[in-house]
């Protein structure tokens, strides 16, 4: 994983609020990946309390997390993963959804500003401001690809939430900002470490660790979160046992949110337990027949692909290519990198059977589909020389 890809997770998830009503039924569905229903319901919340900045910031945090499940890029492959965040013009926010992002960050930060004007130690209100940069810090990194306004927010956020701890160290939630940017600049080659805003920061990947397992047994707002960005991390620091346990806690809280199975499957899959992992897609097969609540708008695709990559590294060829024709057959049902990712698989697999004109033919449609891709130029690599599994794919 890449220092840039991580700093784009941290500010990951930071807005959930105990609150009853429109805001508990609103991250419902948040967590649930039905972003339009949650943006309903924090709008309700927020006309009938529109001085409330934490509000404006659950519009932001919505709008945002709508464009990358949009974009397929919610799953930690992508996101903390080390291809780059695809685009192409039909991934790029609208104007309209950039705008709701900007008015609504606009809107948090004017009103925690005004509570701060009045008590500048209030806690509330330097906590709404450090989740606003965070929120930003996450936008301007994955969307607009600024990488040091990124980096600039985040380091803000993580002051502000900084001075909330010390201001009341019984908040622990307000830990969860500071615990990701200790694992993120921790994980940072020294050349970014210079930057002026991160002079004397040094990071530490393990206290962060220790503090979001901290902040998931504990914490009240941010415990969901906590466990979320541990299977992130766990998963980069190939731990994937820990992960599972974190995802087995999360799968029954939020049974909607399928991307949390197909994490199960990926850990299960590291774990060397293949069985474990097709019993999961098994399940998921199940789901999806039965019209279970979300899986309605989950692809057969990303279940098919799902299967065909964990199939491709336990050498199961024949069942794998069976999968990847299936995804590249109807390849706009599924994300951009999901596709390409798919042609790739499908010609490393041909490789490896001794179907060498099968496999130039998909590497040439992978390169085709993405041509800026890493899955691009590890094609154009393959046109020259088979594939092998010794090579890193």
């Amino acid at each position: 994983m890449t220092g840039r890809l991580w700093l784009g997770a941290g500010a990951l998830l930071v807005a959930a609020a105990a609150f009853g009503g429109p805001v508990e039924e609103g991250f419902e569905h948040f967590y649930n990946l039905e972003y339009d229903e949650a943006l309903a319901k924090f709008r309700r919340a927020i006309a009938a309390d529109p001085t409330n900045p934490k509000l404006h910031n659950h519009v932001a945090q919505t709008v945002l997390y709508r464009e990358l499940y949009r974009v397929g890029a919610l799953e930690s492959e992508l996101v903390s993963g080390t291809n780059p965040f695809l685009r192409r013009p039909k991934v790029n926010p609208t104007p309209e959804d950039e705008k709701q992002f900007d008015d609504a960050i606009a809107a948090a930060m004017s009103l925690a500003n005004e509570r701060l004007a009045e008590k500048p130690e209030d806690p509330a209100a330097l906590y709404s401001l450090g989740v606003s940069y965070g929120l930003r810090a996450n936008y301007n990194f994955l969307i607009r690809k600024a990488w040091m306004d990124a980096l600039r927010d985040a380091t803000t956020a993580r002051k502000l939430h900084d001075r909330v701890v010390r201001i009341d160290p019984s908040f622990i939630d307000a830990r969860l900002i500071p615990a990701v940017h200790d694992y993120v600049v921790g994980s940072l080659p020294w050349h970014w470490k210079v930057l002026g805003f991160l002079v004397g920061f040094r990071g530490d990947k393990e206290r962060g660790i220790a503090t979001l397992e901290l902040i998931a047994q504990r914490g009240s707002l941010n415990r969901e979160d906590a466990k979320i960005l541990l299977c992130a991390v766990y998963r980069r620091e190939r731990e994937p046992a820990k992960a599972v346990a974190h995802l087995t806690d999360l799968i029954p809280r939020f049974p909607r949110n399928y991307i949390l199975r197909f994490e199960l499957v990926q850990m299960y899959s590291d774990l060397g337990k293949k069985e474990e992992a097709l019993a999961v897609l098994r399940e998921m097969e199940q789901l999806k027949r039965a019209g279970a609540p979300g899986y309605a708008r989950l692809a057969w695709e990303k279940i098919w692909f799902s299967r065909g990559t964990l199939l491709f590294w336990y050498r199961d060829f024949d069942q794998a290519v069976a999968d990847f024709q299936k995804v590249t057959a109807r390849p706009h049902a599924v994300d951009l990198n999901t596709e390409v990712q798919a042609w790739l698989r499908l010609g490393q697999t041909y490789d490896l059977i001794g179907q060498r004109s099968q496999a130039l033919r998909a590497y040439q449609q992978a390169i085709r589909t993405a041509p800026e891709s890493d899955q691009a130029r590890e094609a154009r690599r393959y046109l020259q020389e088979p594939y092998r599994r010794k090579d890193v794919g």
